[in-house]
């Protein structure tokens, strides 16, 4: 067969615009800078964390009792205790506009608690669930189910956490996150204040938000002091279909709103909800 230069030209200007196509393909996967699905992970890492503490805080309240930590001048929520049905119920009422609490975070709807037993007894199953229940205009819903599991070796209490949830944001935009957890209660256990409470929490969880989804896995304990609204240490390792792996590190203890966010070795900076 007899090749024209005609025809060698068209060949090799086919290849060099594969190679190119190829070449930008590769740039824009390595130069990957999307931090969104970090961010929304956040923002279930806080919604679901930030409505145990409530619970708890409810939990060692009587009804028409004020929460400790949730409160502003106006006392934002009504605390409710049924320990007449099976199972014992609490529901937290922030009311149905929004009241600034003191942590800076508006809320409104009801939080609703049911229960077997008292948080630290081993064995005893919380179970959370909401009623338009919202946190700085983002619906939280779905459920958690708390399970006392007693003392681990190193004698700290521990505890088994399920979340199903699903997070409307204020855009309309819906995050389903789902979760296993173990929680390790490290300090404070033998005082009533909550304040000087520290958790350690290990384990992993999936979400989707549209048609992204991804898988998340805790690779170094994120630890949660009670004095302080954020994760002040941790890292995880989160990784969205079809993109790079994400390494978020939530810093070496100082309590603070931000994490750091690496994809292919470069370094962004979040800020945590």
């Amino acid at each position: 067969m007899t090749h024209t230069p005609f025809k060698l030209g068209l060949f090799a200007l086919a290849i060099t615009a594969t190679l190119l196509l190829t070449d930008c393909n590769r740039k824009n996967k390595n130069n990957d800078s999307d931090t969104e699905v970090a961010a929304d992970n956040a923002i279930s890492e806080s919604a679901y964390n930030d409505v145990l503490n409530i619970a708890d805080d409810a939990s060692d309240k009587n009804t028409g009792d004020n929460l400790s930590n949730y409160k502003t001048s106006s006392n934002c929520a009504t605390v409710t205790h049924d320990t007449l049905s099976t199972p014992k119920t609490i529901t937290v009422d922030f009311g149905a506009t929004n009241c600034l609490c003191n942590d800076g975070r508006y809320r409104r709807g009801k939080i609703l608690v049911s229960y077997t037993g008292h948080y630290r007894d081993s064995g005893s199953v919380h179970t959370i669930t909401f009623d338009a229940y919202a946190v700085n205009d983002r619906q939280i819903m779905g459920s958690k189910t708390v399970t006392n599991m007693g003392l681990n070796s190193f004698g700290h209490s521990y505890f088994s956490i399920i979340v199903n949830g699903l997070i409307i944001k204020p855009t309309g935009d819906s995050i389903t996150w789902n979760s296993n957890r173990t929680r390790v209660w490290t300090q404070g256990d033998s005082t009533q204040t909550r304040l000087d409470d520290v958790y350690e929490i290990t384990g992993s969880a999936s979400g989707t938000k549209g048609s992204t989804s991804y898988t998340m896995t805790i690779i170094q304990p994120l630890v949660r002091h009670m004095d302080c609204n954020w994760i002040s240490s941790g890292k995880i390792e989160l990784q969205p279909s079809g993109k790079p792996l994400r390494t978020i590190d939530y810093g070496t203890g100082t309590c603070d709103n931000t994490a750091t966010v690496t994809i292919n070795g470069s370094a962004y900076t979040i800020t945590l909800p």
